[in-house]
């Protein structure tokens, strides 16, 4: 859960900004900046700085319009066992988007499936999306998908952005690989943190 909480505030907080990473190595070291682990394909594993030994990460695309201009953004991470999805995805979309709309992702062609939005922010409005394994397993098998969102100012036009799942495969286990040491080094230092405190006695 401190994974999810983590992820999912730096998602927000990174949206549409990613000068943001061009840190310097003192700024990298502090718990809470973020930095570019990895590139696979047309994805970024982000990553975020914490207090132990391994960091939380995700799995990030920028999605540009057919003029190249920057309109989304989409992260993505594996929930672990026990979740009632298999993934969680963050989209981060224009304040100008119909927002009663939501937005659709087709994967390969295949029929849209729309999501709700749950808030808007200064950066965009952000919609969570909890992905079934039968998704992540089509989007590591396909080419491409796309995300169709509504314009406010044209609510009968929809705004079609590519998604590339070239590294895609790739990308999700580094990151699963990485949320996994996360993982383990948080509950290793609580541990370690129990274990070196005296028990408390009454009186």
């Amino acid at each position: 859960m401190a994974r999810l909480s983590l992820l999912l505030a730096a998602a927000v907080a990174l949206a549409l900004t990613a000068p943001a990473f061009a840190q310097d190595a003192k700024t990298e070291a502090e718990p809470g900046s973020t930095y570019i682990a990895a590139t696979h394909g047309d994805w970024e594993v982000q990553c975020v700085r914490s207090e132990f030994d391994a960091d939380p990460c995700q799995l990030y695309q920028l999605l540009k319009d057919d003029k190249d201009n920057s309109v989304a953004e989409i992260s993505l991470f594996g929930l672990g066992a026990g979740q009632p999805a298999a993934a969680g995805a963050t989209v981060i979309a224009p304040l100008e988007t119909l927002l009663t709309e939501g937005l659709a992702i087709s994967y390969d062609g295949g029929e849209p499936r729309r999501y709700p939005f749950a808030f808007c922010t200064s950066v965009g409005c952000i919609a969570r999306v909890g992905m079934t394994q039968a998704e992540i397993d089509q989007m590591k098998a396909g080419a491409s998908a796309t995300m169709y969102l509504v314009p406010m100012v044209a609510p009968d036009q929809q705004i079609a952005l590519k998604i590339s799942l070239i590294g895609f495969t790739a990308g999700y286990d580094a990151v699963d690989a990485a949320n996994i040491a996360a993982d383990a080094a948080a509950a290793a230092a609580a541990a370690a943190g129990a274990a070196a405190t005296p028990p408390t006695t009454t009186p």
